[in-house]
């Protein structure tokens, strides 16, 4: 039977995920609801359409860091908790989990302030190969243990 402290660990990282996405989800209401507000459109006028024209990109850049943490996270929530629930989180599992995180946090850093595309790249490849070295070894794992 694993140790479940250490089996838990992988949660931390998880839940940095999750305040990950709030911090960037109440960022980004607050660059764009007074954005909004300035607007001073008519009622009906303002569409996703038109938003989406009209934000300069310290409002827009927030919404698509938004959106970016319901892609690849999703797989590290997955991840995660099937780890959890096999009882197979390791050292390296973890590792990679932080990994994921902190270069996660870096990525929406870069990518609702300055937004410099080629640092945000960077950022985001070296928590996307953590992510796939984790969950590849998952599914090694599993394959081979099955």
């Amino acid at each position: 039977m694993p140790d479940q402290s250490a089996q838990q660990a992988i949660f931390v990282p998880m839940l940095g995920m999750w305040l990950l996405t709030f911090v960037v989800w109440t960022y980004m209401y607050a660059r764009r609801i007074p954005f909004i507000q300035q607007l001073d459109l008519p009622d009906g006028e303002l569409t996703p359409a038109t938003l989406a024209r009209l934000s300069p990109p310290e409002v827009s850049n927030p919404s698509d860091n938004l959106k970016n943490l319901f892609e690849l996270p999703v797989l590290f929530y997955a991840g995660c908790l099937y780890l959890y629930v096999s009882g197979t989180v390791d050292p390296i599992h973890l590792a990679c989990a932080w990994v994921f995180l902190v270069f996660r946090v870096l990525h929406s850093g870069m990518h609702c302030t300055k937004n410099v595309v080629i640092v945000r790249f960077g950022l985001y490849a070296v928590s996307a190969l953590a992510l796939w070295v984790m969950l590849l070894r998952a599914a090694l794992a599993t394959i081979f243990n099955a």
